[in-house]
């Protein structure tokens, strides 16, 4: 059974069509990328399938259930999530505490407990340390863990904010154009962190634009243009795909020799 399923997925903005009868599954432990120009309604599909934004038709199922009409934050406890924005990093807070805190959504005690440090506060405290620990060490973050998050580079801000939303123990996580702004070596480094969140059982959805990233990645690739799916396929049948070059890859010019 799929992990997700996008059945005829629209969204209208008055008379703009967002996306457009979009459909596709995605395969438990697969990275999916979706890729198109800007304005194809990547981003719109991604606050769709999270519940950031109702559809105007379609279905959004999750391990079998529908879940298109959940609000957002009922659509994360069942374990979709989003990356957080840097917004939602605590800038003077390190990297282990920044994750550490994003725990506590998970918190049995309550904020009584904590405050009072009650024995189940201090289990939960103890456990989110520990999880927190072994989530920084798997995401290549381990030698910033101590580092002030206002002091990071670009590259290792992003990776934070991927730890964060780890912490929400996700069965699916959509990454919205993690490689954007990076160098080659950030982005080599982090292709090896959406590789360690699969390894850890989770599937990846990815929007992005950084097609060498994306090739070297994904396991399966969506091509949306205005709204409509034009393509799906594995990366190399993309990459020949005639629909996709002609609008959105582009074509070498063999006489520029470009």
């Amino acid at each position: 059974m799929s992990l997700i399923e996008i059945r005829e997925l629209t969204k209208r903005f008055g008379g703009l069509v967002a996306v457009d009868r979009v459909s596709f599954a995605v395969e438990p432990g697969a990275i999916f990328t979706i890729i198109g120009p800007n304005g194809a309604g990547k981003s719109t599909l991604f606050k769709l399938i999270t519940g950031f934004l109702r559809p105007t038709s379609g279905r959004v199922v999750f391990e079998g259930r529908d879940v298109t009409r959940l609000a957002a934050h009922a659509i994360a406890r069942r374990g979709i999530v989003r990356t957080f924005q840097e917004t939602t990093i605590f800038k003077e807070m390190t990297v282990l505490e920044n994750v550490v805190l994003a725990h506590h959504l998970r918190s049995r005690a309550s904020s009584a407990g904590f405050f009072f440090s009650s024995p189940q506060a201090r289990r939960d405290e103890a456990a989110f340390r520990a999880s927190a620990g072994q989530i920084v060490d798997e995401l290549g973050l381990e030698r910033v863990s101590n580092e002030v998050a206002r002091n990071l580079p670009h590259g290792y801000l992003r990776g934070l904010g991927i730890a964060i939303a780890m912490a929400a123990n996700p069965k699916a996580l959509l990454l919205d154009e993690p490689f954007s702004g990076m160098n080659n070596e950030e982005t080599d480094r982090t292709v090896d962190m959406v590789r360690g969140i699969r390894e850890r059982g989770v599937t990846v959805l990815l929007v992005e634009h950084d097609m060498r990233a994306v090739m070297r990645i994904s396991d399966r690739i969506l091509v949306l243009n205005f709204g409509e799916k034009i393509a799906e396929g594995e990366p190399k049948a993309i990459q020949e795909d005639e629909a996709v070059i002609e609008a959105y890859l582009g074509r070498e010019d063999e006489e520029l020799g470009v």
